[in-house]
């Protein structure tokens, strides 16, 4: 059975390129040999992921992410059982928010910054579907 998680994190330090790095290369070498696909968003020291897969294989990793010291205040946004995955193409995908033309996000939000915290899962997910669309994913398998 597939699912989609949604979350979203802070990091420990806004300015640390080198661990937004190594969150992606570790997601895309775990990733690809567990099934799981997905995205990753950050801006403004902000990350919000989507992650495809197995349930078993999905619930696992999101239990490393909480427990991952390179960020925290993990919130849950969405979690659903799909029929078909959204973001296959990517093993991780990246998308960097501070590159974005702002009315992307201003569309999805009061402000055009980058804060899932204030907004519904529902409104992240459309936030993501419109970033595939707008071809602002990088890193595709």
């Amino acid at each position: 059975m597939l699912v989609r998680l949604l979350y979203v994190s802070r990091a420990l330090d806004p300015n640390d390129q080198v661990a937004t790095q190594s969150i992606l290369e570790s997601a895309r070498e775990h990733n690809v040999v567990n099934g799981i696909t997905g995205i990753l968003c950050y801006g403004g020291g902000i990350y919000l992921q989507a992650i495809e897969g197995g349930r078993q294989k999905i619930n696992e990793l999101y239990g490393h992410i909480v427990r991952d010291p390179r960020h925290k205040e993990v919130e849950l946004l969405h979690y659903e059982e799909i029929t078909e995955r959204r973001f296959g193409g990517w093993t991780m995908g990246q998308v960097n928010l501070s590159k974005l033309n702002t009315s992307i996000v201003l569309k999805y939000s009061e402000k055009a910054e980058l804060d899932p915290y204030s907004v519904s899962g529902y409104v992240s997910m459309a936030l993501l579907e419109e970033l595939m669309l707008t071809a602002s994913i990088m890193g595709r398998a």
